[in-house]
């Protein structure tokens, strides 16, 4: 069975998709199989690996309303082993659709179950809200990846999250849902504003923070507009380093079972928003 990981954050604008998209290119570069699932109704991540929710007839909407299996709607794209499962814009209405169905929060992990056994990595990219759609990708995954922006507010959105992984847990939807770590991402280290949310972030969630960081890049930022992984559009780039670092990083940790998991004074800590001793100014 694949290792399924989720990238959630119900705090909008933190680089999720851009690092669902990345961080699967980068493990499919890593010579694994891996599926990636657009589970956000904006398409976003669909068009960023070349294919817009508004050019694919069928995605995964049609999974989870039972209309076709997952099988028939994944896709090859440009980056040799990675697949996706698009979204369309049938996608907006699942939810509402959903609302009275049987199984409803299993959907996906059913489909992903009988039908993904060929990848060793799928990849969600959730919305940025607690609804239907993300508490299929919750779960359905095996762990979850949490971009937290470098930024004054980036403790916003966080606790939310971690109360709903313990949730999931706790209320027997996915009993083995972990957390894979907590990805600092649009991270300028040339601001003192930038250094003190990383430094405070590490001290905080220890080694639930991944070593790898993901900088701001105007190579990574342009990438979407091209519908391109940023290995594709510029492999060489700081942003493309970044994500094969995170990629070889979640392999160590998944393969090697060293999966994080968060604890009561994690989500405690999670709950105001984070603070910092100075301002942005450039040191």
């Amino acid at each position: 069975m694949p290792r399924v990981i989720a990238i959630s954050n119900q705090k909008g604008g933190v680089g999720k998709t851009t690092t669902a998209i990345n961080l699967a290119a980068a493990l499919a570069l890593e010579d694994r199989s891996v599926l990636l699932v657009d589970l956000d109704p904006q398409g976003n991540c669909s068009s960023g690996v070349g294919l817009p929710k508004s050019e694919n007839k069928h995605g995964i909407a049609d999974v989870l309303l039972g209309f076709r299996e997952l099988r028939d709607v994944v896709v090859p794209t440009e980056v040799d082993g990675l697949h996706l499962a698009a979204a369309t814009r049938e996608l907006v209405g699942v939810e509402v659709e959903l609302v009275d169905a049987d199984e409803r929060e299993f959907r996906l992990r059913g489909a992903l179950r009988s039908q993904a056994s060929q990848y060793d990595y799928v990849v969600l990219d959730c919305p940025p809200s607690l609804g239907m759609l993300t508490v299929n990708g919750l779960a359905a995954a095996d762990g979850v990846v949490i971009p937290l922006q470098a930024e004054y507010y980036a403790m916003e959105g966080l606790g939310e999250l971690l109360r709903a992984v313990k949730q999931i847990r706790k209320g027997g939807l996915n009993r083995d849902l972990k957390t894979s770590g907590i990805l600092l991402t649009m991270v300028d280290r040339r601001t003192r504003l930038g250094r003190d949310v990383c430094e405070q972030a590490r001290q905080v969630f220890g080694a639930d923070v991944f070593d790898a960081e993901i900088p701001r890049n105007i190579r990574l930022a342009e990438a979407p507009s091209f519908g391109k992984p940023i290995h594709a559009y510029d492999p060489l780039s700081r942003g493309a380093l970044a994500y094969t670092h995170l990629a070889l990083e979640l392999i160590a940790r998944e393969e090697g079972g060293q999966n994080g998991a968060f604890d009561q004074a994690h989500e405690e800590s999670a709950r105001p928003t984070l603070r910092v001793l100075s301002g942005g100014g450039v040191a």
